[in-house]
């Protein structure tokens, strides 16, 4: 078993993995360590994990050493710098007139490189903004796009359920979040409801799908006829998670009337395996813009650049 420790580089902001050699680490220690971009100074997050060394795909890079009072006051003016070089490179940009939004500017600790993050809807020629940057820095100048997720979990902030958005706490990477898991999972087409703080489609889909369709596996469709209580009916409405269906009887004088049964207290007679709501029922606007969000969304999956350490 090895011993690692977690490193992360910014809050919010994902995990890193480093061997810690035979440092004596705590919680909220700040270390430098080298990672695939370079030298960066980050703060320990996870501590006294153990695993198998089997289980690691490659030898992991170990932690240089615990920063000093003089690696922080460093670190303080590459942030005070990184402050300067955002506004120098806004002004940049609208001399060259690109269509592109700055979201960060950020110095890796040893200075050897400045990282611009900006997000556009397609593809930039960002070249004169290259040389025109790299002759005031004096140093390697890098232009990374990233999707409008990506900027969302830097900037930070809640979701319509009221807690911190799932990408600045536990969500590792972004999915390709689709129209159709809103169809099965019964939520309305309606992107004011189904889009997240950075108007694309809510990640919180994509985790979930899983538990839907496992439990549709066993739970009547729409449409589909079942034996109850009351007799044979149909099913006009299933709460997927709570495995509740409504189901629609016809009384004497030909008027409908409603019931809820557990899935359990039904036999099911005949299967619709009508799993998706008719695209009828939907509004052509609202479906048109959520294809148009869902496009976005995996152009940018496809395009976006953030850090990999």
């Amino acid at each position: 078993m090895k011993n690692i420790v977690g490193i992360r580089f910014k809050k919010p902001g994902k995990i890193y993995f480093f061997d810690p050699d035979d440092l004596n680490l705590k919680l909220g220690d700040s270390v430098i360590v080298e990672t695939a971009m370079g030298k960066e100074i980050g703060v320990v997050s996870v501590i006294n994990r153990k695993v198998d060394e089997e289980k690691l795909q490659e030898p992991l890079k170990k932690i240089i050493k615990v920063a000093d009072s003089k690696d922080l006051k460093h670190q303080k003016d590459n942030t005070r710098k990184e402050k300067e070089a955002f506004e120098t490179c806004k002004k940049k940009i609208k001399e060259h007139k690109l269509d592109m939004n700055l979201v960060e500017a950020r110095y890796l600790f040893d200075n050897s490189k400045l990282i611009f993050y900006f997000t556009a809807e397609g593809r930039i020629d960002f070249r004169d903004l290259v040389k025109d940057l790299a002759a005031i820095y004096k140093t390697r100048i890098e232009l990374r796009q990233i999707g409008v997720r990506d900027q969302i979990k830097r900037l930070g902030g809640n979701g319509i359920c009221g807690r911190e958005l799932c990408c600045c706490s536990f969500l590792k990477q972004f999915d390709a979040v689709s129209i159709k898991m809103a169809k099965e999972q019964n939520l309305s087409l309606n992107a004011a409801k189904i889009t997240g703080s950075c108007g694309r489609l809510m990640c919180c889909l994509k985790y979930e799908q899983n538990v839907y369709e496992d439990k549709m596996k066993k739970i009547p469709h729409i449409g589909a006829v079942v034996q109850t209580d009351e007799g044979q009916g149909v099913v006009d409405n299933v709460e997927v998670l709570r495995e509740i269906l409504r189901v629609k009887f016809k009384d004497e004088d030909g008027s409908n009337y409603f019931k809820k049964y557990n899935v359990s207290d039904v036999k099911i007679i005949k299967d619709s395996k009508k799993e998706l709501p008719d695209d009828n029922s939907v509004d052509p606007e609202e479906l048109k813009e959520l294809e148009k969000i869902e496009k976005m969304d995996q152009y940018e999956k496809n395009n976006s650049n953030d850090d990999e350490m």
